[in-house]
């Protein structure tokens, strides 16, 4: 009876055995499909594109008259007539003042009461220098003004031009005659052109003034600050790739894309990027084929030889 009571426990620890065998069997397998299934990665991608990358910068530029003339009294005498207000145009050789000379305001007509052919009224008129606006008034009708003293500012049209401030290392990006794009604060754009560069640096921020001319025709207020746009490098007909299609290390020295071998499996590729212009990066190296697709999204902490599924 003892011996058959063992071995029916025998058995039975046997069977349990067994059957925890499978269990762990069972769960190994299930284990090994979800990480199978975990490592296909849902991935989109794309294909380098042959386009024009321009690379820019954009800086301060402000309005401003170069010239400024300063419209001055003749003589001693007294303010009569002022035929002009501040913000008025005003042309070459337009009458702005007349002046009435001390003397001739002293005498009155006397003068001409004892000789009727002398003709002298001790008028002087005063005339504008060049054509553009008034930006200052000095005087008003009545005002006793002398010899040389200072009645009014024009601020000489011909010589409005927006100065932009050039961090002196970038001189090299910036040539006579080169063309600006101006962006206004309300958003309007305009061509510019550079005409000069100031002689001087500026002692605190070490940068330099360069003169902007624009077209005439445009109407703007002095001091107005406006966003000038400077090509600093423009590649035509280069190889480019969405930035998210580019990836780095920590320090950005190295620089690699997921490409696709198969459609479930894609590769690190080491590349060479050139200049990052928006939304793109420049490829110099490895050169792509139009049919070689590239990982844009989903790409992030992939290892070599990655498992992927292509979502749309």
């Amino acid at each position: 009876m003892k011996i058959l009571c063992t071995y029916k426990f025998s058995f039975f620890a046997l069977s349990l055995l067994m059957l925890l065998a499978a269990c762990k069997g069972k769960d190994a397998a299930g284990d090994e499909a979800d990480a199978k299934t975990e490592a296909i990665t849902p991935v989109t991608v794309t294909t380098v594109n042959d386009s024009t990358l321009v690379d820019y910068t954009n800086l301060n530029a402000t309005s401003t008259f170069q010239q400024k003339n300063i419209v001055k009294a003749n003589a001693n005498g007294y303010v009569q007539n002022i035929n002009i207000h501040p913000g008025q145009y005003v042309n070459k050789g337009q009458a702005l003042f007349s002046i009435k000379t001390k003397e001739a305001q002293s005498i009155g007509n006397t003068i001409n009461i004892l000789d009727t052919t002398f003709k002298f009224s001790g008028v002087n008129k005063i005339k504008a220098p060049e054509h553009g606006y008034l930006t200052q008034l000095n005087h008003q009708s009545g005002d006793y003004v002398q010899d040389g003293e200072q009645l009014a500012v024009i601020s000489d049209r011909a010589s409005f031009a927006f100065v932009m401030q050039l961090p002196y290392e970038m001189r090299s990006t910036v040539k006579p005659d080169q063309d600006v794009l101006l962006t206004l604060p309300d958003g309007r754009k305009m061509n510019g052109k550079v005409s000069a560069f100031m002689p001087s640096v500026d002692t605190a921020s070490q940068t330099q003034g360069v003169v902007i001319k624009i077209p005439a025709d445009n109407t703007i207020p002095e001091n107005l600050i406006a966003k000038a746009r400077i090509i600093r490098s423009s590649k035509s007909n280069t190889q480019s790739l969405p930035k998210t299609a580019v990836l780095t290390n920590e320090t950005q020295t190295d620089f690699w894309v997921m490409k696709l071998i198969n459609p479930t499996t894609a590769i690190k590729v080491p590349v060479t990027k050139g200049i990052d212009v928006g939304d793109r990066v420049e490829i110099l190296s490895p050169k792509f084929t139009r049919q070689d697709q590239i990982i844009v999204t989903g790409n992030y902490g992939l290892t070599d030889t990655a498992k992927i599924k292509i979502v749309k």
